[in-house]
């Protein structure tokens, strides 16, 4: 078994935490697949295998905005407190999740299964998976009718943080599809 850091956003944090989240997507970098064929079975096989976030039964621990008053040896000093979390959000001068050190996270998961998509092939019930809301549909041919979808939620929440040149929603790129639970120890002692 494996660890690995991964980065959510507060929003993703907060989901995780309420058990609404079980799922992310990551973009895979289409130079990646190298010599491999994203649309042959078997080298998707050969992918999921070789997947950076880890296979099933390995671990991710979060990182997340975060703030710890650290000693000169490098310990912590006192608790460490979390944006996603902190009601009064801009009270601490805020260090990035990517410099958040192991020993600083709370959340601990455990992957539960890996695979290779296109990032606008998601389900329903991925999309709520992915801690997504639900999005009011209208339809102006049927302008009494209400449906809401999880998908279309999904599709405003990945453009909201991955809204960049060849992630976009619109450029439906491969994706990781990375489903976990929260471990049972979160929290990790220097």
């Amino acid at each position: 078994m494996k660890e690995r850091p991964i980065i959510f956003s507060g929003s993703m944090v907060k989901a995780i935490l309420e058990g609404r989240k079980t799922m992310t997507r990551r973009v895979i970098k289409p130079e990646w697949w190298g010599c491999l064929d994203p649309e042959d079975g078997d080298d998707v096989l050969k992918a999921i295998e070789q997947c950076p976030r880890g296979v099933s039964g390995d671990r991710l621990w979060v990182r997340e905005t975060f703030y710890a008053c650290v000693g000169k040896d490098q310990k912590p000093r006192g608790d460490v407190v979390y944006k996603a979390t902190l009601n009064e959000p801009d009270v601490f001068p805020w260090k990035s999740p990517i410099h958040m050190p192991r020993w600083a996270s709370r959340l601990t998961l455990d992957i539960t299964d890996v695979r290779v998509e296109r990032l606008q092939d998601i389900s329903e019930k991925d999309a709520r998976a992915e801690g997504a809301e639900r999005k009011q549909l209208f339809d102006p041919a049927n302008p009494d009718t209400v449906a809401y979808s999880y998908r279309m939620g999904f599709a405003d929440l990945w453009e909201s943080i991955n809204g960049v040149s060849g992630k976009c929603w619109t450029d439906n790129p491969w994706v990781w599809v990375i489903a976990f639970k929260k471990a049972a120890a979160a929290r990790h002692d220097a």
